[in-house]
């Protein structure tokens, strides 16, 4: 596939860039997405939430009443989970979700998450620049110029551009990451990729 490489004012820069084939065009495989993308999400939660058991609960064990003839139900603790502020029973305890996944299988689910993108023509090329300051306004007319769309695009830069993060940075359908921070869940929140001319070249080299 070949693309345009985009000036920031929009206008074509003149140069071609093909894209590697064995990134960008792949026949994509569905189910290692969705292992990647599972895996993701899991190890992003925190895995704190707890809960009280009775041995936990501030009551008294002190025996509610008599064994028998009280009319109703024996009951020996306030703590018991049938009372309200009892102790909760199987509740949630500190744990981690963390999941391994093959190396092989979460590079399979990157390149094909690309291709996806790169097949929908959800790829935009802009040659590389600077901002001298962080500037939110002239961050989106840039974003505009060169046509990447209003809803969610995810801005790819070889090498992190602390000017440029913080100039996306209130914007919130636009995410700027480097291309060591792309992973198989951001492309595919993503509806369309801006690459820094160079990026498809980086990626292309760690396919090999």
């Amino acid at each position: 596939m070949e693309l345009s490489v985009y000036k920031i004012d929009g206008t074509e820069s003149g140069k071609k860039v093909v894209l590697d084939e064995k990134v960008f065009g792949i026949e994509p495989n569905d189910h290692a997405i969705y292992l990647d993308v599972i895996q993701y999400l899991a190890n992003q939660r925190q895995g704190t939430s707890k809960t009280k058991d009775r041995s936990e609960v501030a009551y008294s064990t002190k025996k509610l009443g008599r064994q028998k003839g009280g009319g109703g139900a024996r009951h020996g603790s306030l703590k018991a989970n049938i009372f309200v502020g009892g102790g909760r029973v199987f509740g949630p305890k500190p744990r981690t979700y963390t999941t391994k996944l093959n190396k092989k299988v979460k590079q399979l689910a990157r390149l094909s998450a690309l291709s996806y993108k790169a097949q929908e023509g959800k790829i935009t090329l802009v040659e590389p620049f600077a901002m001298d300051a962080p500037k939110t306004k002239e961050f989106k007319n840039i974003l505009s110029a060169i046509k990447a769309g209003d809803r969610k695009v995810l801005f790819v830069l070889p090498a992190n551009s602390d000017n440029i993060f913080l100039s996306s940075r209130n914007l919130p359908e636009v995410k700027v990451i480097t291309v060591d921070e792309i992973n198989t869940y951001t492309i595919m929140n993503a509806h369309s990729l801006v690459l820094f001319d160079g990026v498809q070249d980086i990626l292309a080299e760690r396919v090999k």
